[in-house]
């Protein structure tokens, strides 16, 4: 029998479940005792549920403020400052650039976990239920087991997704793992120390890993639901993510966390059967289920899952959505950004002062803008004057595909551009949101090496990913690991830009200071990088703390 494509019951799920809003989040529970003799009953309840738990998990990830800015790109790419700007609206966005996390508008909306634990209460209802039903309940399909152990790992998988969210963004949270018949009756919850927190998403990630496969028996579930392969990319950041911050009063990451990224890259690589879309047609890989994604957010307009708000909505233009402005986005890319990320050095003989020597000598160096040198090509003498264009890595399909506008000082992103209209006066952008893919687990590898010493492979690694795209500018031999660091995270840079991944790279690496003009030293010690929690949340809850670096600041 033919297995029902799950995107199919998401409206269903929702409507029988969700029959209401959630509205204090650790106060109130799914509703599940209405529909206890009425729902859990066959493979099609069991469809709709885990459908709407995808629904849950996309709604948190899309939602934001009054503005629609959604916050997974506010989180992970908007707060750094260095990669686009984000211009004045009326909601006080444009202030999380400079460190203020405090606005009124801001805190309530960004600081706010409610949708989150929406997206784990509907994970626990599922492990609860389903767990307990019997495989006879699902006549509907061909293997009973592998359905049932399909659903329960999806939703361990939901869940420790939900939970590395939460603790990338706030660090210590709540943690929840079971459903309450009682809510009124349930003791409120203070916050558990993110070591437990990442614990319980490595539990949760085994878990998951024993009930998924690494195939899809439906196309149409590929790449936007869970198999073994997103859970490995997830474990992978995971523990790159508790090495490096569980005591960020140090640079030594923790080697065994390190190892086991090392060692679940590996698997993945060996067993997920992913590669790296041909760049010339780069811009699959962002549309969607192109061979490199592991995990993504469906979007697509293929079934009415496009967004008018999409991250691209908040940077394309007239040339991509024929009723916006010709000359102003909200978000522009910052031109220190691709000054930064793509330059190249020219190189020319000229006299350069030695200050050890204290004499000018004549050799070959890195030329400035103005400057004019002396280059031999096939040993002929030839005079050149060194222009800006010259030193721009302008062959780099990053660079070329990426952005537009880069003659005036607003430049935009076009990596997403997917666009489709509903009617004249609505445009949807198809491009599912990526969570994790294949170019992403490559080039944390370079991140592993460099975490061992071994300076030689990451920059192979980083070489082989400016090769690949046409860049011009190599990581030259035998620098130091801080040196290649820097490198790294330019390469990250160019390669992630705008998937929600950027900011958690330099507060990992540490090369934060070099990006993020707002986040000292001190600030960084103190873990002033977390969010903090909207103050209605603290509503009737005694045993809820503020986030340390937040308190007195809110």
């Amino acid at each position: 029998m033919k297995k029902k494509d799950i995107s199919a019951f998401i409206l269903l799920g929702l409507a029988a479940i969700f029959s209401g809003s959630c509205t204090k989040v650790l106060e109130e529970e799914p509703k599940n005792s209405t529909y206890v003799g009425q729902f859990w009953q066959s493979s099609d309840d069991i469809n709709s549920a885990v459908a709407g738990n995808y629904a849950l998990l996309r709604d948190a990830i899309t939602s934001g403020n009054w503005k629609n800015v959604p916050r997974y790109f506010v989180y992970g790419d908007g707060v750094p400052a260095n990669y686009f700007t984000i211009q004045y609206d009326g909601d006080g966005l444009e202030a999380v650039q400079t460190g203020d996390f405090t606005g009124q508008y801001n805190i309530e909306s960004y600081g706010d976990w409610t949708k989150y634990y929406k997206v784990i209460a509907m994970s626990n209802l599922i492990l609860e239920r389903v767990t307990n039903m019997d495989v006879s309940k699902f006549t509907k399909v061909d293997d009973p087991v592998s359905f049932k152990n399909k659903a329960i790992g999806q939703a361990y998988f939901i869940r420790a997704l939900s939970y590395f969210f939460l603790t990338r963004i706030w660090g210590d949270v709540p943690l929840v793992t079971s459903t309450d018949e009682d809510p009124i009756a349930a003791n409120f919850l203070g916050k558990t120390p993110k070591k437990e927190i990442m614990m319980q998403i490595e539990n949760d990630c085994h878990q998951a890993e024993k009930l998924l496969s690494w195939t899809y028996s439906n196309s149409l579930e590929a790449k936007v639901t869970a198999n073994k392969g997103s859970v490995y990319a997830l474990l992978a950041h995971l523990y790159l993510w508790r090495a490096t911050t569980s005591n960020v009063a140090t640079s030594e990451p923790i080697m065994s966390d390190i190892n086991s990224a090392d060692t679940t890259i590996t698997k993945l690589k060996a067993m997920g059967g992913y590669r790296q879309v041909d760049t010339a047609a780069y811009y699959n890989t962002f549309i969607g289920k192109s061979t490199e994604g592991i995990f993504e957010i469906a979007a697509s307009e293929v079934y009415l899952e496009g967004s008018s708000t999409h991250i691209a909505s908040f940077f394309l233009r007239q040339a991509d959505i024929r009723f916006n402005s010709a000359t102003y986005s909200r978000f522009f890319v910052k031109p220190e950004y691709l000054s930064t990320h793509f330059s190249k050095e020219f190189l020319g003989y000229g006299w350069v002062w030695n200050t050890q020597a204290l004499e000018w000598q004549w050799i070959e160096h890195p030329a400035a803008v103005g400057e004019t040198v002396y280059i031999y090509p096939n040993g002929v003498e030839q005079e050149v004057t060194v222009t800006a264009s010259m030193l721009k890595d302008s062959t780099d399909i990053r660079n070329r595909k990426n952005f537009t506008d880069l003659s005036i000082p607003q430049p935009t992103c076009v990596k997403y551009h997917n666009v489709n209209y509903r009617n004249n006066n609505s445009a949807y952008i198809s491009n599912n949101i990526i969570i994790f893919r294949y170019s992403d687990m490559l080039l944390l590898e370079a991140e592993i090496a460099l975490y061992r010493g071994d300076i030689s492979k990451a920059t192979n690694i980083i070489n082989g990913f400016r090769i690949r795209n046409g860049g011009q500018q190599l990581v030259k031999p035998n620098l130091s690991k801080d040196e290649v660091m820097y490198q790294y995270a330019l390469e990250r840079g160019k390669e992630m830009y705008l998937e929600g991944h950027l900011y958690y790279d330099l507060i990992r690496t540490r090369q934060y200071p070099r990006f993020i003009t707002w986040l000292s030293e001190s600030r960084f010690k103190q873990e002033g990088f977390y969010w903090p929690i909207a103050p209605a949340l603290f509503k009737n809850n005694p045993n809820l703390g503020q986030t340390s670096y937040w308190v007195g600041k809110i």
